[in-house]
């Protein structure tokens, strides 16, 4: 069985988590370019308030100059829009060879969704995708968004999940672009905030069940 090494950090500034990012998925690409095994990562992490706008997102649908709520601002590689990110919030990212997986694109995505749907199951969430719209979704408002880059079946960026997210800042932005849906989040819908670490585990048990991998 696969055997992802897990990197955690707590609340941590996005840039900082975007370069080390970057140096996995670039030596990934040098790994399997050279016919090495590419060793896989998965981070686990929170940010410091931050915007990013993924490359086919529209820089309108930034409301407000970042500065003025105390955020930072990244225009970013992966998919999708513009979206949060912050304390309460926990985002993921995994750094791997899809190919390992003998699976796809859209069959990584869908894991990746199954994997928070089942997780947010354990908390009495019911969940959902919705057609045409990438993420999870309960009702109308998104809980988390998946944004990826992809190049040699190499993956990097991923999926931020509102556990206790401040979703106030959400409303200075028209999240992922759809102006006609909502941001939700697991403290909203369960009425108290809850303990990331336990979010965390859970979510990690499911990762591995659908991904059949061992996190360590």
């Amino acid at each position: 069985m696969i055997k992802v090494p897990l990197k955690y950090f707590l609340v941590s500034p996005y840039h900082s988590v975007l370069r080390y990012q970057e140096s996995l998925f670039e030596k990934a690409i040098a790994d399997k370019e050279a016919g090495r095994a590419v060793q896989p990562t998965l981070i686990i992490c929170q940010h410091h308030p931050v915007y990013t706008l993924g490359k086919s997102g529209k820089r309108q649908n930034l409301l407000l100059n970042p500065e003025t709520v105390g955020a930072d601002y990244a225009e970013i590689n992966r998919g999708g829009d513009i979206t949060f990110h912050g304390p309460g919030q926990m985002v993921v990212y995994p750094i791997w060879d899809i190919d390992i997986l003998k699976i796809g694109v859209a069959q990584y995505v869908f894991n990746f969704e199954e994997a928070v749907i089942k997780t947010l199951a354990h908390f009495n969430i019911e969940a959902a995708r919705s057609e045409g719209a990438p993420g999870v979704w309960v009702g109308n408002g998104k809980i988390a968004a998946v944004g990826i880059k992809v190049s040699r079946h190499i993956t990097m960026h991923g999926m931020a999940l509102n556990v206790n997210t401040d979703l106030s800042y959400f409303s200075h932005i028209v999240p992922c672009g759809l102006s006609d849906k909502g941001v939700t989040s697991m403290a909203q819908i369960l009425g108290g905030n809850l303990n990331m670490i336990d979010v965390v585990n859970v979510f990690k048990k499911e990762f591995e069940n659908i991904f059949n991998v061992v996190v360590v």
